[in-house]
């Protein structure tokens, strides 16, 4: 039925339970995963004080993205499941767009991605990554949510 699941990560627990869902659905199906992290600039402001504080809050993101790569990685290893990881890093696009040009390019036909379901003034604000995706995809999206999450 599948054969290559996208499944962005981003550290979260939502993303976890995401991960936990594509490697269950992997083992069923034979499929195997790629497992997505981008760094985005977004939320971030570059008035940051000088250019050596911008550099190690970078170096920090490059090396918590590697290090989120890499556990996930080896946690579907565990559980016999075939993976390859994708790392971007300050994309033009909305990480939204990001992740539906990445299944597009890498051959998914599935994106398994965890949403904090946010709602009301936050979401406003910051918006659904998980909703655009569900928008944009062209191919089936299978949104999960971290059962202690509540809409907010």
């Amino acid at each position: 039925m599948y054969r290559k699941i996208l499944v962005p990560l981003d550290g979260s627990p939502t993303s976890a339970c995401g991960l936990d869902e594509a490697m269950g659905l992997a083992r069923a199906t034979g499929a195997s995963l790629v497992l997505l992290h981008v760094i985005d600039a977004f939320p971030l402001t570059m008035d940051m004080g000088s250019a050596h504080a911008w550099d190690l809050l970078i170096d920090g993101m490059q090396k918590h993205a590697r290090e989120l790569l890499e556990q996930a990685q080896a946690t579907a290893r565990e559980q016999g499941v075939s993976t390859s990881d994708r790392l971007i890093e300050f994309p033009a696009l909305r990480v939204a767009d990001v992740i539906v040009d990445e299944a597009k390019t890498q051959g998914c036909d599935l994106i398994v991605m965890g949403t904090h379901g946010r709602r009301g003034f936050r979401h406003a604000m910051m918006g659904s990554d998980a909703e655009r995706v569900l928008r944009l995809s062209p191919v089936p999206v299978l949104v999960v949510r971290h059962p202690e999450a509540r809409p907010a």
